[in-house]
């Protein structure tokens, strides 16, 4: 968490600006895809927790990915889902890469 003042001049994305050509990304298809997203009131932080960790690191451990949303709260999901998430992000992320390449 930091004050907005901190973000003067800096380019922002919000939950929002993930979209592709007005469809959800990976990570949001795999949030969905577990049954992570209940009630919805935690799922922005959530995803765009796990969007700054698979940006810095593509593979993250189970621990990681539980480390990563540290900073949000979830009274519905209990976590497992959201981590399960994560992880499934990354796999999907990564088969995207060498379908690319």
């Amino acid at each position: 968490m930091l004050l907005t003042i901190r973000l003067d001049g800096k380019e922002v994305t919000t939950i929002e600006g993930l979209r592709n050509d007005q469809k959800i990304n990976e990570i949001q298809k795999a949030f969905v895809d577990v049954g992570a997203i209940q009630c919805g009131y935690c799922t922005p932080g959530m995803i765009m927790s796990a969007k700054e960790l698979l940006d810095k690191n593509p593979v993250p451990s189970l621990q990681e990915a539980k480390e990563s949303i540290t900073g949000n709260l979830c009274r519905c999901t209990g976590y497992e889902k959201i981590v399960e998430a994560i992880l499934l992000a990354s796999k999907i992320l990564i088969q995207n890469q060498k379908e690319i390449s």
